[in-house]
């Protein structure tokens, strides 16, 4: 999910209770909410570096222990130069006024940030992206794709439950009200039953879509020869696909069902979703309506990762390396460069361009945007000499 997200989760989850059982609850909680992202500075040594280490040791299991250390540590020095800090300001013989309204314990904020930190990571679990939890031990990718990397509603319920409780503090102010210490706890808890409910709603419309996918069949591309068995695709053939007849009936249409399929969550509608299609040989784009019970394919046909000299080079490139690992179902092709490269690396130079068919659907398509797209840029010999992500050059 995007920044602001995960720090209204991480705000939230203080505010349903959790701050009143240590001091710097909120705190804690609300960067160890965010925490995680600190991985995008490897995006300082280049794109493709960012890419390879986005949701890397950061996001797993493992590493979330020694992250909510690092942010209790960080607090207790903070705590630290308050408390000497109002010693040193309050007067002689006085008591230094308490600096929290909830007791200090340090066991106990690091359990929160734990909690917190572990919010990241489900949030992160809930879009298309995905995240490897078990790494380095298990390098899968986990994704439930039922939310976008922005959310609308749960933005609305999470912000709400923060900015509500504020306004009727005001209110109350106004009439004299005695002011409370913790406030807002039921608007929070409210939001974040809301946002599992809203969860609720789209893993079934995913499953759905997923099923709607699977349902599908397309015929396969004409073989080469239709009266040898050798050269017609990898799918099951009729029974006399081998026998001799008539030269315009000899080819009868194979039919490829989806092996598998992949929902992506539109921004808005919990009943409208972006689907690939695996047939085989080939992937093909959907848009799905599980409200209507419609399924619009594309008429473009993506062919599976060819086996050319430059498409093994480029994948076995450290963005070729990252990407294969990564997408669960990616569209690499191959084409020759343009002309202005063309010149300085030879006649025979070509481009391998990684993308990703969960981000090539929905909303994304009417804008013409194609993210989390690689090139990889070969000489005539087959050398990597240029590799690129988003259109920004790797140094």
């Amino acid at each position: 999910m995007e920044p602001v997200t995960h720090l209204l989760t991480g705000a939230c989850l203080s505010r349903a209770g959790l701050n009143r059982r240590a001091a710097y609850a909120t705190l804690t909680m609300v960067v160890a909410a965010e925490f995680p992202d600190i991985d995008t500075l490897w995006s300082l040594r280049g794109p493709i570096e960012g890419f390879q280490h986005h949701r890397g040791i950061t996001h797993t299991f493992l590493g979330l222990p020694f992250e909510a250390a690092l942010i209790v540590a960080a607090v207790y020095a903070w705590h630290r130069w308050r408390v000497r800090r109002a010693s040193k300001h309050a007067p002689t013989g006085f008591r230094a006024k308490p600096l929290t309204a909830a007791p200090v314990r340090w066991g106990v904020l690091y359990g929160l940030a734990l909690v917190a930190l572990l919010s990241h990571l489900l949030l992160d679990y809930t879009n298309n992206y995905g995240l490897r939890p078990f790494f380095p031990f298990n390098g899968r990718w986990y994704a439930a794709s039922i939310v976008f990397i922005f959310d609308p509603l749960m933005f609305v319920l999470l912000l709400g439950a923060l900015i509500l409780p504020w306004l009727f503090g005001l209110v109350n102010a106004e009439v004299g009200a005695k002011k409370q210490a913790f406030v807002g706890r039921g608007w929070a808890i409210a939001a974040l039953l809301g946002i599992v409910g809203w969860w609720g709603l789209r893993e079934v419309e995913h499953a759905r879509a997923v099923q709607m996918a699977m349902t599908q069949t397309m015929v396969a591309p004409a073989p080469v020869s239709a009266t040898d068995p050798a050269q017609l695709p990898d799918v099951a053939q009729p029974e006399n696909a081998g026998q001799s007849q008539d030269p315009d009936t000899a080819y009868v249409p194979t039919f490829l069902p989806a092996r598998a399929a992949l929902a992506s969550p539109d921004l808005l509608s919990p009943f409208r979703w972006s689907a690939v299609m695996d047939f085989g040989p080939v992937y093909r784009l959907a848009e799905i309506d599980t409200y209507g019970g419609m399924l619009t394919t594309g008429e473009t046909t993506y062919p599976k990762p060819g086996q050319s000299a430059a498409v093994l080079a480029a994948e076995r490139s450290k963005l070729g390396r990252a990407y294969m690992d990564w997408s669960p179902m990616p569209f690499v092709e191959e084409t020759k460069a343009d002309s202005e490269l063309a010149a300085d690396l030879g006649a025979a130079a070509s481009v391998v361009t990684f993308r990703d068919p969960r981000f090539l659907g929905g909303r994304l398509r009417e804008t013409g945007r194609q993210p989390l797209t690689g090139t990889v840029e070969l000489d005539a010999a087959g050398h990597v000499v240029r590799q690129t992500m988003d259109g920004r050059v790797e140094p």
